[in-house]
């Protein structure tokens, strides 16, 4: 038995370093944190300064039972795991767990998995860093309650099943009110006067442009009026020297931009390639905010920079850090050995490997130096002079290897990079052509992840950890959507000076087209401006910041992290409380106008089933009728008549091969009904649009789609993609194809062993089963559970046996029994439902005692604006 055991998180990172010790090391993985606060509740007293109660997952007790046992054989237990918060709580999870002795443990760090740097780290053990796992409980403790409180709050005010975080919220924020910066903005056109001269020798030309831009067309036409007979020279020339530096090495966040710029990789799968490239001993550790170099890595660039390029490409950079709060891993991201230029793995792990290569040898490259050229052009018939810059490159430095990338709102400022001929003062220039072109103001632009990023690190809010589960997060709850969107056709005017002969034109552009931006989603604005009234501070930016500040001075002994909890959560539970006292339901219910027709007002706001709109007021004789918003539109901005064009639907068109045929919009989006088969609109595609030929089109791939591909045991087997992937059905089974398989080319034999082996998995499903209740005990991935309806239950401990049910008492348990374990996690689920009476609209009409009794309240509804007819 080895005398030492050595405990990481992963086990590529276990088999990368096992390869580095001895036959007296044993390197064993916990697979990540081995327990977390118990679920169910919130898994903390705070009455009690916050004490926590944790537990080990059914899923890691076989690898706690397993490290227990080699612990207690082992002369000494190194807990290896990251060097930063998150790491130093699993370490010292590991050790409260394990039942360690601070005699027989030691705790090591190292930021590179390499064989020098894991055995100087062994040289140089130290203890648990208490301060470092107390800033990760407060983070952890902080963040449990706010989700176990806020929750409940949307649940009962807004709408079930939603949850809010504390970071995440601000992120969400952040998005929503750029969203609405984009909507109220106001492009204002502006005439762009540019200009294309000829030197008269060979094909030499000159690109210049009018400093400033005419607000109206006449003054831009008659500029250009006046260019028609006018002689042109180059009034002034200054040349002077400029230089552009490297960037630093990459941080968590810079890598995560930059991929996103230059691979299109989004923030996770960045952080998921760089998990691996570290783990198999390829950079240094992949989260954090230094761009520090260590020595070893300064003289690796430089011999590495020498060797290929000379000695004048080299120049010895050391970068400061500008985050005041820079978390404990203390050097940028780098390549652990420089003369690597590549590294085995798959694609994406070569191109990410390559953009950290670069950036880090860059980072100790020279400079950059360019000749820049300002030419004055005179006009003999106007005041202006049009200008035209460009640049030469005198030495590529750092350039010869890599250019950083910039966010499309930055790049228009380094577009203009023209190269100039020789020009001389007083050089008269031949006029090939001058146009003026009507351009628009541009709104800001909506984040990218990316974007999005930078944002969040400018504000102090979040750290290298949080960036990317935050990005997944909103976008999971469905608060935030990532998409391409259309831009729509604009018209502009030019007017064209050429041959001494001026023409006007209007021409079309696309404008407004967005690839892979974040959008706030209804659900996410209504939940934003809930938070915003209710709860400033959990999406206040500067408290927000505050907080990751305190966290920091935890970390670093400064501050004592259950004092700063009290700090927090005694006004916050004070303000849960009142917000679920006095707090209206928010729905985000705006009203449009009225309806032509009827005279009624018409809301749009969020329903049960999604946006929608309604024309008509809960309390009128007539019930009010319902209609969804599509895909496309949204409750902040539909108009009127963009709402109303929603009750068109469903439409009938005419019958298909003796099929009624009609078009409409249902929970799952809009659809053509041909008898009594549903069939999915394709994305992004107006349902009121589809006429009969489109509808038969729709129809017919449908039939092929669904033609059977095979058939077993006498019954068809169709294919198709749905929400979780490729699927075959057979016999009302709908069976996964996993990647295996070729999904587009399956044989007769893929499909019987598919079949067969989903046949075997149901048979052992069920447990037991009480199909007239929607009851039943099944067996799950992570053990045996209870369905009720469509709630996935868990299963108590045996109250007889206080331990896990046996699969003979599971066999033999009495419906009653499960009914309880039910109502244990479901307190109300056998209780006849009731339904709740509809909330009543007040209109203008009702009178001056209700008008005031309404204005009372903490928001007067919009729709107050229109009286009920």
């Amino acid at each position: 038995m080895a005398k030492n055991l050595l405990i990481v998180e992963s086990p590529a990172k276990a088999k990368t370093i096992e390869g580095y010790l001895g036959k007296d090391f044993l390197v064993k993985s916990s697979y990540g944190h081995i327990r977390d606060l118990v679920k169910g509740d919130m898994g903390i007293d705070t009455a009690n300064d916050f004490a926590q109660t944790y537990e080990v997952p059914s899923d890691k007790k076989q690898v706690v039972a397993e490290l227990r046992k080699l612990a207690k054989e082992a002369e000494m237990v190194w807990l290896a795991s990251d060097e930063d918060r998150e790491g130093e709580a699993i370490s010292w999870h590991l050790f409260e767990t394990l039942g360690l002795k601070e005699a027989t443990t030691k705790r090591i760090v190292f930021h590179e998995i390499t064989k020098p740097a894991i055995l100087k780290a062994i040289e140089t053990p130290r203890t648990i860093d208490y301060n470092l796992v107390h800033a990760q409980q407060a983070r952890r403790v902080l963040d449990r309650l706010v989700g176990f409180e806020l929750s409940p709050v949307l649940w009962k005010k807004v709408k079930p099943s939603l949850s809010a975080g504390r970071v995440q919220s601000v992120a969400v924020r952040l998005i929503v009110d750029r969203e609405r910066e984009v909507n109220k903005f106001n492009s204002i056109a502006a005439f762009k006067i540019s200009a294309i001269f000829s030197t008269g020798k060979g094909r030499e030309t000159v690109k210049a442009e009018l400093p400033q831009r005419f607000e109206k067309e006449a003054d831009a036409e008659a500029f250009v009026k006046d260019c028609i007979n006018a002689g042109f020279s180059v009034s002034s020339l200054e040349t002077k020297p400029a230089k552009r530096n490297p960037a630093a090495p990459f941080t968590t966040s810079t890598l995560q931009q930059e991929a996103s710029r230059k691979l299109g990789y989004s923030v996770s799968r960045t952080m998921q390639i760089a998990q691996r490239l570290y783990e198999s001993g390829r950079i240094t550790y992949m989260r954090t905010d230094s761009v520090n170099l260590s020595e070893t890595a300064l003289q690796g660039a430089a011999a590495e920079i020498k060797s290929a390029y000379g000695d004048k490409y080299h120049q010895l950079r050391v970068y400061k850090t500008k985050s005041a709060g820079a978390q404990e891993a203390h050097e940028a991201i780098r390549p652990t050995y420089f003369n690597y230029h590549t590294v085995p793995g798959d694609s994406s792990e070569q191109r990410l490997y390559d953009l950290i290569w670069k950036r880090a040898i860059a980072s100790q490259m020279s400079e950059a130096l360019f000749e820049k050229t300002t030419a004055q052009i005179g006009i003999s018939t106007r005041k202006e002079n049009l200008v035209a810059e460009g640049e030469v490159l005198k030495f590529d430095g750092f350039l010869k290897v890599y250019l950083e990338s910039y966010d499309e709102d930055e790049a228009e400022d380094s577009e203009n990079n023209n190269m100039l001929p020789p020009l001389a003062r007083g050089q008269e220039l031949l006029l090939n052509e001058l146009s003026a072109t009507e351009r628009f103001s541009r709104p800001p632009a909506r984040y990218t992840e990316a974007s999005l990023v930078k944002k969040l690190e400018e504000l102090g809010i979040g750290r290298p950890s949080t960036y990317a589960p935050t990005i997944s997060t909103i976008q999971n709850r469905g608060y935030v959507v990532k998409e391409d969107r259309d831009g729509r056709s604009r018209s502009f005017s030019t007017i064209v000076l050429s041959g001494g002969q001026v023409k006007k034109q209007i021409k079309t552009e696309i404008t407004g087209a967005e690839k892979a931006k974040l959008f706030p989603t209804d659900i996410g604005e209504v939940v934003n401006d809930f938070l915003v009234e209710h709860f400033k501070g959990i999406v206040d930016f500067n408290f927000t910041a505050k907080v990751e500040k305190e966290f920091d001075e935890i970390a670093q002994g400064l501050q004592e992290w259950t004092k700063m909890l009290h700090s927090f959560y005694k006004p916050f539970h004070i303000e849960v409380e009142n917000t679920l006292e006095t707090a209206d339901r928010a729905n985000g219910e705006r009203l449009l106008g009225t309806d032509p027709a009827t005279g009624k007002n018409v809301y749009v706001k969020i329903g049960k089933f999604g946006p929608l709109v309604q024309i008509g007021n809960n309390d009128d004789e007539e019930k009010p009728r319902y209609a969804s918003l599509s895909k496309t539109q949204s409750v902040a901005t539909v108009t009127l008549d963009e709402a109303m064009e929603q009750f068109k639907l469903p439409f009938s068109l005419e019958d298909y091969q003796g099929k009624e045929v009609s078009v409409g919009v249902g929970r799952f989006g809009p659809y053509v009904k041909w008898g009594d088969a549903y069939i999915s609109v394709p994305k992004n595609e107006d349902p009121l649009a589809i006429d009969q030929a489109r509808a038969v089109e729709i129809i017919g791939d449908k039939v092929i789609a669904d033609a059977p591909v095979a058939h077993y045991e006498g019954l068809p087997v169709t294919k198709g993609t749905g929400r979780f992937g490729p699927f075959i059905k057979w016999n009302d089974l709908f069976i996964n194809v996993p990647k295996a398989y070729n999904f587009d080319n399956l044989k007769e034999q893929d499909i019987e062993e598919l079949i067969l082996k989903k046949l075997d998995k149901e048979a052992n499903r069920f447990v037991q089963q009480w199909p007239a209740d929607k009851i039943a005990i099944e067996n799950g991935r992570w053990g045996p559970f209870i369905r009720f309806g469509k709630e996935m239950l868990k299963l108590r401990k045996n109250p007889a046996t206080n331990d896990k049910y046996t699969p003979e008492e599971l066999a033999a348990v009495s419906l009653e029994a499960v009914k309880a374990l039910i109502v244990e996690q479901l307190p109300k689920a056998f209780e006849p439902k009731t339904k709740k009476a509809a909330a009543k609209k007040n209109g203008a009409a009702s009178g001056k005692a209700a008008g005031a009794k309404a204005g009372a309240k903490k928001k007067a509804p919009a729709k107050k604006a229109v009286a009920k007819r």
